[in-house]
């Protein structure tokens, strides 16, 4: 499976802010779209661009441009919509699908309440969106999702995650591209990761 870890001095000084357990919302929130932000810039270095001709304020001049693609953000329900913003400062004119997972607390597996695609979604290089990777059976299933609806490619983009999550994702969709600013240790009897931050969308949204 394609990988790459982002340890940019940025990120990592962010990412230590997001672990402290004193961090409050209003800035875990604004850490979290901030440091989807600068993993934007780094999954989105693949694009290819094209050449054309503009006009400066000196001279005529060819430059470059995004060469037409079609992308979209698809956050995992709840905690991954705190990293669309930061992906739109970056990326305004991607599409927004809305894919709800949730992990049910016995099975430790996923359970779907909400799919919301673009019609177009069979056009478009999608990147999946959820601040944790732990068990990876979230992720598998959007993945899943979106390859039956067509997406031309997929990307996951996780701000943490653990070992049990990569092998699973790499198992069932070797095809994606992960891109995540840690791999930590392993998962508790609670699929928690750890040492981790906690519940990434309890501590967005201010809500256990």
């Amino acid at each position: 499976m394609p990988f790459t870890l982002l340890t940019h001095p940025l990120i990592q000084h962010k990412l230590t802010i997001l672990r402290d357990q004193n961090t409050g919302v209003k800035e875990f929130r604004e850490i979290v779209s901030e440091v989807a932000m600068l993993m934007c810039y780094e999954a989105t270095r693949s694009l290819p661009l094209e050449e054309v001709d503009i006009i400066t304020p000196v001279a005529a001049a060819k430059s470059k441009t995004v060469a037409g693609k079609k992308l979209a953000l698809v956050p995992i329900l709840r905690a991954g919509l705190g990293m669309v913003e930061g992906m739109l400062n970056l990326i305004p004119s991607a599409k927004v699908a809305h894919i709800g997972l949730y992990r049910d607390p016995k099975t430790l597996q996923p359970v779907e309440y909400y799919c919301k695609m673009p019609p177009d979604i069979n056009e478009r290089d999608c990147f999946i969106l959820d601040p944790m990777l732990a068990t990876g059976g979230t992720a598998a299933a959007a993945a899943q999702y979106l390859k039956n609806a067509g997406a031309r490619s997929l990307k996951m983009l996780s701000i943490l995650a653990a070992p049990e999550g990569i092998a699973l994702l790499e198992r069932e969709h070797p095809e994606v591209e992960l891109f995540t600013c840690a791999v930590d240790e392993c998962l508790n009897d609670h699929g928690y990761i750890v040492p981790g931050l906690g519940d990434a969308g309890d501590r967005i949204f201010g809500t256990k």
